[in-house]
């Protein structure tokens, strides 16, 4: 038996005469023209109730949001907190001859170019160095890596440094190669060859003064009051030349300086 039914599109508005083999398939199309007739009116603006003032505000659902989650996480604390009581260590800080600092930046899994990045921090109190004269080459030999102070991402508080922060500190920081570990061993392979140059007695470099203008530099570039005028990061000027490294008077001209009287009136 066959049933027929006028309909109008909803695009064309125009009349449309179906015939369906079976009742089923009439009801099916009729239902799913009437399902699309509804939504069609929830995304229309005319049928868009009025707000009566019965529901929050969507700022308001935001907050009730964040508080949900801050509750997750309290009752997670709670449920957890035993367990994990249980089996908590005590904080024991690395012994002196564990010198290095490694700092390494994690995104929690996320991948990031920043993640193979390895920064490696030492005192140089605490390096196998055989005299004072080698202290000295090795600060000459890390130039600008070294700084008087530790730097901020380095971990050292301040009564850690007053105990090791004698000579400085030396940072070596590396992202060249694809793998952390490999960063890690070139950071610690350029400190070995520090160390071996540094205890070779054939040149001390006693002769060269320690160069700190990085320093200088880089307090001017902060520029929290140590680049001003008559603090360490002023622009240097004759009076800054080293006396050392004047040569000295020919004898003759000191013995003829030494000569020379004033007359008797």
């Amino acid at each position: 038996m066959f049933a027929a039914r006028r309909c109008v599109l909803p695009s064309t508005r125009l009349p449309v005469r179906q015939v369906h083999g079976s009742v089923v398939s009439y009801y099916r199309e009729r239902k799913q023209t009437k399902r699309h007739e509804v939504e069609d009116l929830e995304f229309d603006i005319d049928f868009i109730p009025e707000f009566e003032e019965d529901d929050a505000t969507a700022a308001a659902h935001l907050m009730i949001q964040q508080q949900k989650q801050i509750l997750h996480y309290l009752r997670l604390i709670e449920r957890d907190a035993p367990r994990l009581k249980a089996i908590r260590k005590p904080f024991v800080p690395p012994p002196d001859s564990v010198p290095l600092v490694v700092r390494s930046i994690s995104y929690s899994g996320e991948e990031h170019p920043a993640t193979k990045k390895r920064v490696v921090v030492v005192a140089i109190s605490q390096l196998s160095l055989d005299s004072p004269q080698a202290i000295h080459k090795l600060k000459l030999l890390a130039g600008p890596r070294w700084s008087d102070k530790p730097p901020r991402d380095s971990g050292i508080g301040v009564e850690e440094d007053k105990r090791i922060g004698a000579h400085g500190y030396i940072k070596l920081s590396c992202e060249d190669f694809p793998e952390p570990a490999m960063n890690l061993k070139w950071g610690s392979d350029i400190l070995d060859n520090l160390l071996k140059e540094a205890n070779d007695p054939t040149d001390s470099f006693a002769d060269l003064p320690h160069d700190q203008r990085h320093l200088d530099a880089r307090a001017r570039k902060h520029r929290k009051g140590e680049h001003v005028r008559g603090r360490p990061g002023h622009r240097p000027t004759i009076k800054d030349f080293p006396q050392q490294w004047l040569p000295p008077l020919p004898d003759q001209q000191t013995a003829s300086r030494s000569d020379v009287q004033r007359p008797v009136l």
